[in-house]
């Protein structure tokens, strides 16, 4: 059975998205990117970028061959035409001799946006842009977001029974969902750059926010600490941890920020709204500091405050089958909804069986 060029593109851009995927967990603040060097309808060759600082996936592709003259080169994302931190792939797939060029989506970097098809074209190179399209947005929403509008991709993972309580009224939670579950998030963690929670969150629950996945490589993200007021106790967990953990505050007290630093937590001092640090404020900050993903864990008064201000782009929420009462703490606090018409509607774009726990998944409605 023979296959048209247009589904062999697909074919071979699937493959390139499936290599793309490994450097799920490790690629930060890089997007993930996956090639495949294809002649005479066999594979050559196959590569994704892996980490910062190291070779792109076209050029860790070409260092498996010595005759790629002739080949097409599937990519991901639109191959850099600039100088970072490695030289451009534009050049690299020129002097390979490679005659056709296939990407799934255009680079939205504005450093790269359109020249680096521009400058295979202009070498004399057949260039494709859009094959599987979507699913290659998707690997990398995050960047996307970042170069487009300066902020991280935002996502809240909540976890709640089935009357929708996060706690008891004591605060008691340990453990609402089952094991599968909070492997789960184990997963959710890894694939951010930043996990986020609010300073009420560490003084009940003193967390660590840490990725614990013995058998997979991944880059600690940075624990993010929203703390207006500057309470953050530097015997906190997170202070023992590898990694960064950064403070976010409103509050100028050198006493309080030098003492914090001096166990270990970078302080950033920040824009103030209503006398707590300014949320918008935060996630422009977040996209400056080169963060694409973040994952917020935090209790009902930041998520609340989230969506109020609609700056989470995806919920997850995780629904165990246990009844928690009418007691029991709800998932956002929304002092100024009182009635219907004021309610919040999210839509629900997927509902996936996690062990004996469903995982919603939600987004705002625009």
């Amino acid at each position: 059975m023979t296959h048209s060029l247009l589904e062999q593109d697909a074919i071979y851009m699937a493959r390139a998205l499936e290599l793309a995927q490994y450097g799920l967990y490790t690629t930060s603040p890089n997007p993930r990117v996956g090639c495949v060097l294809v002649k005479n309808g066999y594979i050559i060759a196959e590569g994704w970028h892996s980490r910062a600082g190291q070779g792109h996936a076209e050029v860790e592709a070409l260092k498996q061959v010595t005759h790629s003259v002739g080949a097409t080169a599937y990519v991901t994302l639109e191959p850099c035409s600039h100088h970072g931190r490695t030289p451009p792939c534009c050049d690299a797939l020129i002097n390979a001799g490679i005659k056709r060029v296939v990407v799934a989506m255009q680079d939205p970097n504005p450093l790269v946006a359109g020249k680096g098809l521009k400058k295979l074209q202009a070498a004399g190179i057949e260039v494709v842009c859009g094959v599987l399209e979507n699913e290659a947005q998707a690997l990398n929403r995050g960047f996307i977001k970042r170069m487009l509008t300066g902020k991280p991709f935002v996502r809240s993972k909540l976890a709640m029974s089935l009357d929708g309580r996060t706690a008891m009224a004591n605060g008691e939670s340990k453990w609402i969902t089952s094991v599968d579950a909070r492997r789960d998030v184990q997963y959710l963690r890894a694939e951010s750059c930043a996990v986020l929670t609010g300073i009420n969150t560490v003084l009940a629950d003193d967390p660590s926010l840490d990725v614990r996945l013995e058998d997979t490589q991944v880059l600690q993200p940075i624990r993010v600490v929203l703390d207006s007021q500057l309470q953050m106790p530097v015997s906190a967990n997170m202070a023992k941890l590898a990694g960064e953990t950064w403070v976010l505050t409103c509050c100028d007290n050198a006493q309080k920020k030098l003492a914090l630093e001096q166990a270990g937590f970078k302080v950033f001092l920040l824009p103030e709204k209503n006398n707590r640090v300014d949320l918008n404020a935060v996630f422009e900050f977040l996209g400056q500091q080169q963060i694409n993903e973040v994952l917020v864990e935090a209790g009902a008064i930041l998520n609340g405050a989230l969506l109020e201000a609609s700056l989470v782009d995806e919920w997850i929420v995780y629904m165990a089958t246990c009844v928690l009462g009418d007691n029991g703490r709800g998932l956002f606090s929304l002092p100024n909804l009182n009635t219907i018409a004021d309610k919040k509607t999210l839509q629900l774009n997927e509902v996936k069986r996690v062990g004996v726990d469903l995982r919603l998944t939600l987004s705002g409605l625009n």
